[in-house]
């Protein structure tokens, strides 16, 4: 008896989630289906892969040791495929995380782009802070990541997308008043949520170099903030891919300040394993589109 892909597929998603109910969520299937195939591949290869204890399971010595090459066979599948040109046939469903920042910028070409190399591949898309797409990153709820990073964990790839600036902006009226991060204190600062670098970065700033009271105005949504801007509620540092139409079309206009956040760093972050070549393609698409679309 030889094991089939399906239960490799299974014993490699069972030790990165570490939980059967999980593996059988992100397979499509059910839990005493799962169970079946790792008894199986268990039955064919005449080792015990995991401790099971009280909903608890854990790779045996020998699960460890039969884990990378069972993901080697998998890669070599995908590579298969690829090769035999039968990959864009494959139907599945790649668990998507963005940014609001690339919803409203490349996105949609992105996706289009992605269904045209994998028609047969549902995309399931989640809209969230970085910080929270990486933590369902890291705990295998999604696929792959488009969002500011690198992640720390050793476990997850990275592929650069490039850097987005901030610019500091405002309404027409407002910008006249305002020559320098003095000036700022006269209007309320409208910013990204608190859980985001920018948010840490202008609060430590106000707090280090003082430009009298300064009023933070955090928002989880970009799109919000960018109309509050334009109708003069506030003033700004926001990304420039954001805004470009805003400043071509007078409805927003660049202040003379000196000190700005640092560039938004992005990038697709995805697992090493376990691997599939569509997320790994994918992530090489979005690097294309993005480092094209920020020039």
């Amino acid at each position: 008896m030889t094991a089939t892909l399906k239960q490799l597929e299974t014993f490699v998603w069972v030790a990165a989630l570490g939980s059967f109910r999980r593996t059988a969520d992100k397979l499509n299937t059910t839990q005493p289906n799962i169970s079946v195939r790792i008894s199986g591949l268990e039955a064919s290869l005449g080792v015990k892969l995991f401790d099971r204890d009280a909903g608890s399971v854990t790779l045996t010595a020998a699960g460890t040791s039969l884990l990378e090459p069972a993901q080697r066979v998998l890669d070599a599948a995908d590579a298969f495929a690829e090769q035999a040109g039968t990959a864009a046939r494959q139907s599945g469903v790649i668990r998507l995380g963005v940014t609001e920042i690339i919803v409203q910028s490349w996105l949609g070409r992105f996706l289009k782009e992605l269904r045209a190399l994998y028609p047969e591949t549902v995309v399931e898309l989640v809209v969230d802070l970085s910080a929270e797409l990486e933590k369902d990153l890291t705990d295998r709820a999604l696929d792959l990541a488009l969002m500011n990073g690198p992640v720390p964990d050793p476990a997850i790839h990275s592929v650069a997308l490039g850097d987005v600036p901030l610019m500091w902006v405002a309404a027409p009226e407002i910008a006249k008043t305002v020559t320098g991060l003095d000036a700022v204190s006269r209007h309320p600062v409208l910013t990204f949520s608190r859980k985001t670098v920018p948010y840490a970065e202008l609060a430590a700033y106000f707090r280090d170099h003082p430009a009298g009271p300064v009023r933070l105005v955090p928002s989880n949504n970009l799109a919000a903030c960018v109309q509050m801007t334009v109708d003069g509620l506030g003033i700004a540092a926001l990304p420039r891919i954001l805004i470009k139409d805003a400043l071509a079309g007078g409805r927003l206009v660049p202040l003379d300040v000196d000190w700005c956040p640092a560039p938004l760093r992005f990038t697709a972050c995805y697992a090493h394993t376990p691997s599939r070549s569509v997320v790994r393609n994918a992530a090489e698409l979005a690097q294309a589109i993005a480092l094209e679309d920020m020039r």
